[in-house]
């Protein structure tokens, strides 16, 4: 098995940390690091994966193109219950603001100013800070209180977050406390993006 993908990626980071998480067998692996902005890593990716994007799993005759299907493969192969349909919507709301804000970073990235007042970066920073409410609320609730894929991807985007400056979370008092709690499990520091 195969998980192709950038180190910077929260996408992939969540994939490599659920595999983590997962019995010892599960960890089988090889992570395949791909600079998707290289000219080789470009051709990889257009040869391997329609979507253009990582992370991309190859399973002997099996591949899969994005993290939500690698995951419920996975979870499937593993034998692990499967997300419910209110875990389907948090991890919704989670993939909202990681896609918002991936849009900004590309958008700054192109030279643009995220902060001016055009409909598309309106749209995209409503969004982040509609979802971060109401994450930042779950926090609260309890619900990411155990190390599991949800709690995976929400450290995966705040902690990238934070590594791309994106966004001011100083704020969100118990998104700091899920994150210093997070630190602790397995394979943090062996996939932190810095």
């Amino acid at each position: 098995m195969k998980l192709y993908g950038s180190t910077t990626s929260p996408y992939v980071r969540r994939i490599r940390l659920y595999l983590a998480s997962l019995h010892k067998t599960a960890q089988d692996y090889q992570f395949v690091n791909l600079d998707i902005f290289s000219k080789q890593g470009r051709e990889q990716l257009k040869k391997d994966n329609p979507t253009l994007k990582v992370p991309y799993l190859t399973d002997g005759n099996i591949q899969l193109f994005d993290s939500r299907i690698i995951q419920r493969y996975l979870a499937e192969k593993y034998q692990k219950a499967p997300l419910t349909w209110p875990q389907e919507n948090i991890l919704t709301l989670i993939d909202a603001a990681n896609d918002s804000l991936v849009s900004l970073l590309l958008s700054q990235r192109s030279g643009f100013n995220t902060q001016q007042d055009i409909l598309f970066f309106n749209l995209q920073n409503e969004r982040v800070t509609s979802t971060f409410n109401v994450l930042e609320q779950y926090v609260e609730q309890g619900v990411f209180d155990k190390w599991h894929y949800l709690s995976i991807c929400l450290f995966c985007l705040l902690d990238w977050v934070a590594f791309r400056q994106l966004y001011d979370l100083s704020s969100y008092t118990h998104f700091a406390r899920f994150i210093e709690q997070a630190k602790t499990h397995n394979m943090i520091d062996e996939t932190d993006p810095r």
